[in-house]
């Protein structure tokens, strides 16, 4: 997952090596290459640029504040879905860090971790800050 413009930037130089690199592959017919072997390399090469451009289209997705409604499956998603909240409202990660009264740094690093590190306390603030709101009362089930 992108979490910043920075990865964008990053994500988007790559997939465009994949792109030229593929272009390439096409286009050369390097002697003593097996030709399965070279559809299995553009296959593999298409595969991971397909990847890359899924994860550019959700970040500009994101980024251009369509999307008003994050469905949360699982508590485990919680973490991204506080990422997701974060870029759908404008916030770069050091605008979180002020609101949050933090240094950015350390955004960058609940981020990175997907909030391992983050108390539950520091979560539900995030959550607040973000203007992060349940639809419904969330309902816990044990497993029998």
């Amino acid at each position: 997952m992108i979490k910043n413009e920075r990865q964008y930037r990053i994500t988007k130089a790559q997939a465009e090596n994949f792109r030229q690199t593929i272009a390439e592959l096409k286009s050369s017919q390097t002697q003593g290459t097996h030709p399965v072997l070279r559809k299995a390399q553009g296959e593999a090469l298409k595969s991971q640029l397909a990847d890359l451009q899924r994860e550019l289209r959700e970040y500009e997705r994101l980024r251009a504040g369509k999307q008003k409604i994050v469905a949360l499956g699982s508590l485990e998603e919680l973490p991204k879905t506080l990422i997701q909240a974060r870029i759908i409202s404008g916030l770069s990660q050091e605008a979180l860090a002020v609101k949050l009264g933090l240094k950015p740094q350390q955004v960058q690093r609940y981020e990175a971790t997907e909030y391992r590190s983050a108390s539950l306390e520091r979560v539900t603030e995030v959550a607040r800050v973000l203007g992060v709101k349940l639809r419904q009362p969330a309902e816990i089930r044990l497993a029998s």
